[in-house]
């Protein structure tokens, strides 16, 4: 599974837009780092914090779109920032999920997306359903 002509032209222009702008409108967070530029000089220093700014950029405004651009091909719908959806979730769907991120960080058990899925739709619904503060889908295809 490539990406089409038109996907790498999409991707070669956002990236290319983005490190324009950040080009045009990058400023040092801080001047004051007296021990760093000490230790590594200024120039580097400047060097550093703009890579840095570039990374940020990538993570904050460059990623999610490629992924939609490469998704679109493949999925009805490929939105990012996705805001559309339920905000409510019963105490025991909240147990389970954190149970499951519990037993995967300390590799108790092995990633099984669709046992996880069926372990928490067994129970979604019980118990008094409670407002939950909205989190932020990065993408949902």
């Amino acid at each position: 599974m490539g990406i089409s002509t038109q996907q790498r032209n999409e991707i070669e222009q956002l990236l290319k837009q983005q490190i324009y702008r950040k080009l045009a409108q990058y400023s040092p967070e801080t001047n004051n780092m007296p021990f760093h530029i000490r230790l590594l000089g200024k120039d580097r220093m400047a060097l550093f914090s703009f890579i840095q700014s570039i990374n940020t950029t990538l993570g904050t405004s460059v990623f999610e779109q490629v992924a939609v651009i490469i998704a679109k091909p493949y999925f009805r719908r490929a939105i990012n920032q996705y805001k559309d959806f339920n905000d409510t979730i019963s105490p025991d769907a909240h147990a389970i999920i954190q149970s499951i991120i519990d037993d995967l960080r300390v590799a108790r058990k092995k990633p099984d997306k669709v046992e996880e899925i069926n372990q928490i739709l067994a129970i979604a619904q019980n118990g008094i359903l409670r407002k939950q503060k909205r989190p932020r889908i990065e993408l949902n295809p």
